[in-house]
């Protein structure tokens, strides 16, 4: 199936992508803010410079796209234009999460990863109290 935009529409609209502040992790942050929980954003010198860390609980949590990441769920469709290059860019990011998650783990990190479709409404109040109950769970391990 052909792209239904051009060139340029179709880069516009990859330009307004957010790698940061997307709309899940505002969520997310609200919900955990909420909650009295207290975080740093996007901290860049953590591997995979994670959406929000939890140092409190020394955990960190990856809000994360299921298109861009992989998830196999009912959101991710594979491209069926440009294949090559898509298949490359997805699994590439899979990789990279992989890695990212294994040394934060190796630094004594807990990783918790919420996906985009656990976001939906039919599912948000659920997996946000999950969430939840794994960060603090952590608390009596870490204080």
């Amino acid at each position: 199936m052909a792209d239904n935009h051009s060139k340029e529409v179709r880069s516009m609209n990859m330009s307004h992508i957010r790698s940061i502040n997307s709309k899940p992790e505002e969520t997310v942050r609200k919900f955990l803010f909420s909650k009295g929980l207290r975080y740093r954003k996007n901290v860049k010198n953590m591997p995979g410079k994670p959406d929000i860390v939890l140092r409190k609980y020394k955990t960190v949590v990856f809000v994360n796209g299921c298109f861009w990441h992989r998830h196999e769920c009912e959101k991710f469709h594979w491209p069926l234009s440009n294949t090559e290059y898509w298949h490359n860019k997805i699994n590439n990011n899979a990789e990279r999460d992989k890695r990212n998650i294994t040394e934060l783990q190796n630094k004594g990190w807990n990783v918790l990863v919420i996906w985009e479709c656990e976001l939906k409404k039919r599912n948000r109040e659920v997996s946000l109290n999950n969430l939840y109950k794994k960060i603090i769970s952590n608390s009596s391990s870490s204080t």
